[in-house]
């Protein structure tokens, strides 16, 4: 019997593959109870281009709580204007197994917002 994590990085698999066939740049989503980390990753030999978490201190200072909506919402502005500066427009939304809803979509709609397509 699989545990919560092994199926979410199951469900996971068929994104990822779909991804790397579209050969384009992926944003990818890890979010924990206490954080949210969202990071560009290039598609061809699978390095970071950038990266934005609650972690940073930067944020820390403008964020209250690292685990909700609106820390969600500053990281997904935050990878997208680091994205903008790095040449990146055009992405492909990695969730990573995670439902499309709550902090993941707030991430999501807030890095469109500020440019970057997908």
């Amino acid at each position: 019997m699989l545990n919560l994590k092994e199926k979410r990085i199951r469900r996971s698999r068929k994104t990822r593959n779909k991804i790397s066939e579209l050969g384009i740049i992926r944003l990818s989503v890890h979010r924990t109870n206490s954080h949210i980390y969202a990071q560009l990753i290039d598609k061809d030999n699978n390095k970071i281009i950038t990266s934005a978490s609650t972690l940073e201190p930067e944020v820390r200072k403008e964020i209250i709580s690292g685990g909700n909506v609106s820390a969600a919402m500053f990281i997904g502005k935050r990878i997208a204007e680091k994205g903008k500066i790095c040449g990146v427009s055009k992405i492909a939304f990695d969730r990573a197994g995670y439902k499309y809803h709550g902090r993941v979509r707030a991430l999501a709609d807030a890095a469109r917002e500020h440019g970057l397509n997908f």
